[in-house]
C-alpha cells in the first residue's frame, strides 16, 4: 500500500489504503487523485509503465500534470469539493520518455456509501496506441487505394458480395455518364438502375450481372454497348481479403476510339495509301482464296509482277511529288487493261501485281503486252514529257505452284531475267516437267538425309597473290558424294536447295565447318583467311549477322579471317536492308566481297555505299583472255573501277599462264584456278600450304609455280 507524502486524517488514511489495494490489482493504468489537493495518492504499476516512470511513484504528482489537456484542466477546476460527474474521452498524453501515447481516459468520482461530496477520483487510462496505429494504417490504405483507383485509366467499381458499392473512381462515373453526387450518395440500387438503363438490352445485362454475382470466384471479360454508342470492355474479378472472397472489382474501359482506329487501320493495312489499290497483304489473301478455288474446281490463274524501269530517275530529276503522280497515272493505265474480275495491287515503291483469274500462258502474255503498251504511252506532266517503260514477269497456277510465295518468287525471277536482258519486255516463267519436279523432290530429300548423316564435305581452293605467288586465302567449296547418286555436282544440288529453302541449313553448315577449319589452321601456325559463298536466302535471315558472330566466337577465329562472298542480287533487292546488315558484319570485322562481279545487275551508286573490300571477276570474263578484246576490256574496266573505289580484285577460273600474265599486267591483285590448284581436300590443301611455306623460306619465287589441274 502506498501513502501520500502528507498523511491525511486517520479515516482518510484507511479509505485511501482500501482504494490503493484495489488500484494495484487493476490491469489498466490507474491512479487515485485526492479531490481536495488534486494530487495522486495511489497508483499502480501499469500507470507508471504507461507514463514512462519506471519504478518511481506517481504519488504526490499534480493530477493535471499527468494528462494536461484543456478538458482535464476544466474538469479538475470543477471537481474540487463537489460530486462532479465522470469524464471519458479519447486523448493523448506525453510520457516521461518522450512518447506520445493515444489513450482512452475515464475520470470517475469515488463516493462514500454515506453520500456527500466525492473525496477521491479514480483515473483509469487504456492504451489505444495500437488501435490508433491500426486506424491510421487503415486510413492510409484507404487513401492509397483511392489514389490508385483515380490514377488508373479505367473506370473502377468495387462492390461487396451482394452488390453494395464500396469504392469507385471518377473515370467510372464519366464512362457511364453517372453524376458524381449520385455515386457519392451510395444509393446502390439507383446507380445499378442507371447502368441497366444505359444498355439497349437491360434484361440481358441484369441476367449477366446476376450470374457474375452468384459465381463468387468467377473472373470474366465481356463487352457492353451503351445507348450512347460507346463500347465498353467489362473485366470483373473477385476481391480477396485474408484468403476469402469479400467482394468484386469491375473494370470498365471505353473501346470506342480503339475499335474505330482498328477499323481504319484494317482498311489502311489492306490498301495502298497513294493509289488506293489493294496492297501486298490483300493480294496474298485474294491469291490464297483463288488458289483454293483452283485446287477444288481445277481452274487456273496468272500472276504478273510489273516493275517500272528506271523510276528512280524520275524521282531524282522531277521530284517525289511528280513521282507519286506518275505512279497514280500508271495504276490507271494498267487498270484500263484489266477485266472486271482481275485484281491489280501495288506491292512496292514502283512495283505492281496483276492477278488474272482463269488465265493460261497465252492470256497472260496478251495481258502483259497490253500493259507494256499502256505504260509506254507518252507522259506529259507539268510540261515535262517523257516515256516510261516496265519489265513484267509472270507465273501460272498450278503450273508454277499453288502458294502465293511460290508464284511471287517465280514471277519476280522472271522480272529479274527481263531486266538483265534489257528491260521493257515480259517473260512468263516456264514450269518444269513433272519428271524434273519429281527428281528435284527426290534430290531435296537426299540432301537433307546427307546433311543429317554427315555426307557433305568441304574442299578448299587456294587464292594466290599475283605479284608474289603466295597463298593468301582459301575459298571453301561444298562437295557431296551420295551412296546411291554418286558424286553430285554443286551445279545440280545448289539450285534445288535454293528453290526449296534448304540452302539456309546447308549454308549454315558450310559457315560452321569452314570457320572451325580456319581456327584449326590458325592453331597449327597456318593462318589462312577463309572465303565462303552466301546465298540470298541465307543472307536475308533475320539472325544472320548474329549467327556469323556466334560461330566465330565459338571457334575463336578472328573475324578478319572470314570473308563472305555475296552475289549482286543480294545487294540490289533491298539495298537499305542489305546496307544495314553489311555494316553490321563490317563492324564485327568480317571481310566482304562480291562474287561473280559483272554477271548480274550492277549499280555503282549502291556499290560505293556498301562496305565491300573485294570484287571477284567471274570466270566467264577470264576464259577469253588474253585474246578476246571484249573480255579484256571488261576486265580492265572492272580493275579501274575497283581501284577508284579502293577495292581489291580477285579473278577466278584462271587456267593458263597467258590469263595470269594479263591479269598481273592489268593490276589484278589475286587469282584462283586450276593454274595453281583445283579445290583440294583438307589434307591436300595443308600439304600444298606447307610446301609453299617451305619454298618461301628457301627463296622468294618471282613467278607462280604452275601445277596441272
Amino acid at each position: 500500500m502506498k501513502l501520500a507524502a502528507s498523511p491525511p486524517v486517520d479515516d482518510d488514511r484507511a479509505l485511501v489504503g482500501a482504494w490503493a489495494s484495489l488500484v494495484d490489482s487493476l490491469p489498466d493504468a490507474t491512479w487515485l487523485v485526492d479531490a481536495h489537493t488534486r494530487r495522486v495518492v495511489a497508483d499502480n504499476a501499469a500507470a507508471r509503465q504507461l507514463l514512462g516512470r519506471g519504478a518511481s511513484s506517481l504519488i504526490g504528482e499534480p493530477a493535471e500534470s499527468l494528462i494536461a489537456t484543456p478538458e482535464d484542466m476544466a474538469f479538475w477546476d470543477e471537481a474540487a469539493g463537489c460530486t462532479a460527474g465522470a469524464l471519458q474521452s479519447d486523448t493523448t498524453l506525453c510520457a516521461a520518455d518522450g512518447r506520445t501515447v493515444h489513450v482512452t481516459r475515464c475520470i470517475r468520482p469515488l463516493v462514500d456509501a454515506g453520500g456527500g461530496p466525492a473525496r477521491h477520483y479514480a483515473v483509469v487510462v487504456s492504451d489505444r496506441s495500437a488501435w490508433r496505429e491500426a486506424e491510421n494504417e487503415r486510413e492510409q490504405i484507404v487513401a492509397e487505394l483511392q489514389a490508385t483507383l483515380e490514377s488508373t485509366a479505367d473506370g473502377i467499381l468495387v462492390t461487396d458480395l451482394v452488390g453494395r458499392i464500396r469504392a469507385f473512381n471518377r473515370r467510372f462515373a464519366t464512362t457511364w455518364g453517372i453524376p458524381e453526387d449520385l455515386l457519392a450518395s451510395r444509393q446502390d440500387e439507383t446507380v445499378h438502375d442507371w447502368m441497366r438503363r444505359s444498355v439497349p438490352d437491360a434484361a440481358g445485362y441484369q441476367r449477366r450481372l446476376r450470374a457474375i454475382q452468384e459465381a463468387t470466384l468467377l473472373s470474366a471479360t465481356d463487352r457492353l454497348t451503351l445507348h450512347s454508342g460507346k463500347v465498353l470492355e467489362r473485366v470483373t474479378r473477385p476481391l480477396w481479403c485474408r484468403g476469402q472472397a469479400m467482394g468484386r472489382v469491375y473494370s470498365f474501359r471505353d473501346l470506342s476510339e480503339q475499335l474505330a482506329a482498328q477499323t481504319r487501320i484494317e482498311e489502311l493495312s489492306l490498301t495502298d495509301a497513294l493509289t488506293g489499290l489493294p496492297n501486298r497483304r490483300l493480294l496474298a489473301e485474294h491469291m490464297a482464296r483463288t488458289s483454293k478455288r483452283s485446287r477444288s474446281e481445277g481452274g487456273s490463274f496468272a500472276l504478273l509482277v510489273i516493275d517500272l524501269d528506271r523510276f528512280r530517275q524520275i524521282n531524282d530529276s522531277l521530284g517525289h511529288e511528280t513521282g507519286d503522280r506518275v505512279l497514280i497515272d500508271v495504276a490507271q493505265r494498267i487498270k484500263s487493261c484489266m477485266r472486271a474480275d482481275d485484281l491489280l495491287a501495288r506491292t512496292g515503291g514502283d512495283q505492281f501485281a496483276l492477278l488474272i483469274d482463269g488465265a493460261d500462258t497465252q492470256l497472260a502474255e496478251r495481258s502483259a503486252r497490253r500493259v507494256l503498251d499502256a505504260v509506254a504511252a507518252p507522259c506529259n506532266l507539268d510540261g515535262s514529257q517523257f516515256t516510261l517503260t516496265c519489265s513484267i514477269g509472270g507465273a501460272l497456277c498450278p503450273d508454277n505452284g499453288h502458294t502465293a510465295d511460290e508464284l511471287v518468287r517465280h514471277a519476280e525471277a522472271a522480272v529479274l531475267a527481263v531486266k538483265q536482258g534489257g528491260r521493257a519486255n515480259y517473260r512468263v516463267h516456264k514450269g518444269r516437267s513433272g519428271g524434273d519436279r519429281r527428281a528435284d523432290i527426290q534430290l531435296d530429300h537426299a540432301m537433307r538425309q546427307a546433311l543429317a548423316s554427315g555426307r557433305f564435305r568441304l574442299h578448299y581452293q587456294p587464292q594466290v597473290e599475283l605479284c608474289s605467288g603466295r597463298v593468301v586465302g582459301a575459298e571453301a567449296l561444298i562437295r557431296w558424294r551420295d551412296p546411291a547418286l554418286g558424286e553430285v555436282s554443286p551445279t545440280r544440288f545448289i539450285p534445288v536447295a535454293e528453290d526449296s529453302g534448304f540452302i539456309v541449313a546447308l549454308g549454315d553448315w558450310v559457315l560452321t565447318q569452314a570457320v572451325r577449319q580456319g581456327a584449326l589452321w590458325q592453331q597449327r601456325g597456318m593462318a589462312t583467311p577463309i572465303a565462303i559463298n552466301v546465298s540470298a536466302l541465307q543472307f536475308q535471315q533475320p539472325q544472320f549477322v548474329d549467327r556469323v558472330a556466334e560461330v566465330l566466337a565459338a571457334a575463336r577465329l578472328p573475324a578478319q579471317c572470314l570473308e563472305l562472298e555475296l552475289t549482286e542480287s543480294i545487294l540490289v533487292r533491298d539495298a537499305d536492308e542489305a546496307l544495314q546488315r553489311l555494316r553490321a558484319l563490317a563492324r564485327i570485322g568480317v571481310r566482304l566481297s562480291i562474287d561473280d562481279f559483272g554477271t548480274g545487275y550492277s549499280s555503282l551508286a549502291y556499290l560505293k555505299r556498301f562496305p565491300i573490300g573485294k570484287l571477284k571477276i567471274d570466270r566467264s570474263f577470264v576464259q577469253g583472255l588474253p585474246g578476246d578484246d571484249s573480255d579484256g576490256a571488261i576486265v580492265v574496266a572492272i580493275l579501274q573501277m575497283a581501284s577508284a573505289l579502293g577495292m581489291k580484285v580477285i579473278a577466278e577460273g584462271v587456267e593458263t599462264e597467258g590469263q595470269r600474265r594479263f591479269l598481273l599486267d592489268s593490276g589484278c591483285h589475286e587469282f584462283q584456278g586450276f593454274l595453281y590448284a583445283p579445290a583440294l581436300d583438307t589434307l591436300s590443301f595443308e600439304a600444298r600450304l606447307k610446301l609453299a611455306q617451305a619454298q618461301a623460306e628457301v627463296t622468294r619465287p618471282q613467278r607462280v609455280r604452275l601445277v596441272s589441274g
